[in-house]
């Protein structure tokens, strides 16, 4: 058996263009938690929630649809879109001998972190089998042939054709977007923001004179975790010039980002600390404490910056 951080990074795979689900449990995303026990009835799992278990499987082990169960549940944030980063624990078992085939490192590590996107592009069966499972769930899967990426299923030992076994710790999940309670701000000559359904921004900047000061808004509230500094955090962003009104960068055409507050701009660090995750935060940069007089790449010396941050979780630590 194969034992890695995660083993999707060493099958190497892409992620696909998926449609993501689109509501929570708050929206009304129901958690469909058994569907079809006969077939993961078959299954028997032991341990505890957040170590690697022990998995007996009554062989041979085929399904020719998919089937799932929830043998424990969590009270944590769901997973509602494909583009969520996620930590996932799993062992998968071959079908044919009930044998463990591959297995995570069962480590909550920052180098565990990825998209829920690239694991179904390895799995596409965990797309509707953790459709809204919650951070917390153990998920016992049953994987018939054409829920394994062929190209996984041959470099983890499967046979053409064989269903597999996963079971799935889902140990921590990072929001999509800010979720928090909007809050009135009073913009004084500060940008607007508005929101695509997707959490996107749109920053409207008014056609005044830059602040020469750190100006600091939060525009939603959430009700997460603090961000202390002491870890990194992971958020979405989007960064303007004041002066042009241009998108010099954003994160919201990828993955969300891991910001190490020592590593970025002083106003940047300064938006970020004290705030919790699930807030949205607007932040008008000076020179002073962005990029200075110099500039980087295609910010030009001297420019006031306008970042709008969606704060989506705190990143457990790297790997020592």
């Amino acid at each position: 058996m194969r034992k890695t951080p995660a083993f999707l990074a060493i099958l190497g795979l892409t992620a696909a263009g998926l449609v993501g689900c689109s509501t929570s449990p708050a929206d009304g995303c129901a958690r469909v938690t058994d569907t079809d026990p006969a077939a993961t009835d078959l299954v028997t799992v032991t341990g505890e929630f957040g170590e690697a278990p022990d998995v007996e499987v009554y062989t041979p082990f085929q399904v020719d649809e998919l089937a799932w169960t929830d043998l424990t549940q969590g009270e944590g944030t769901p997973i509602i879109t494909t583009d969520q980063m996620v930590i996932l624990d799993m062992v998968v078992l071959n079908g044919q001998t009930g044998e463990p085939a591959v297995a995570t490192s069962y480590d909550v590590t920052l180098e565990n972190v990825f998209s829920m996107s690239r694991w179904i592009d390895t799995l596409p069966g965990l797309e509707d089998s953790l459709h809204c499972a919650q951070e917390g769930d153990r998920v016992v899967v049953a994987l018939p042939a054409d829920a394994i990426n062929p190209a996984a299923a041959t470099q983890i030992g499967l046979e053409e054709g064989s269903s597999a076994v996963a079971v799935v710790d889902v140990r921590k999940v990072y929001l999509p977007k800010a979720d928090g309670a909007d809050q009135f701000t009073d913009s004084n000559g500060l940008p607007s923001v508005v929101r695509a359904p997707n959490g996107r921004p749109g920053v409207i900047i008014p056609d005044a004179p830059a602040p020469t000061e750190l100006s600091i808004q939060t525009i939603k509230k959430g009700d997460g975790e603090v961000v202390t500094g002491e870890q990194p955090v992971r958020a979405h962003y989007t960064g303007l010039l004041w002066d042009t009104r241009e998108v010099f960068d954003t994160s919201w055409d990828g993955d969300p980002v891991s910001f190490d507050l020592t590593a970025v701009v002083p106003g940047f660090a300064a938006a970020l600390e004290g705030q919790t995750v699930g807030s949205q935060v607007l932040v008008v940069v000076p020179p002073d404490q962005g990029y200075g007089d110099a500039g980087q790449g295609a910010i030009p010396g001297g420019a006031t910056l306008v970042f709008v941050i969606d704060i989506l979780g705190i990143d457990p630590e790297p790997a020592s």
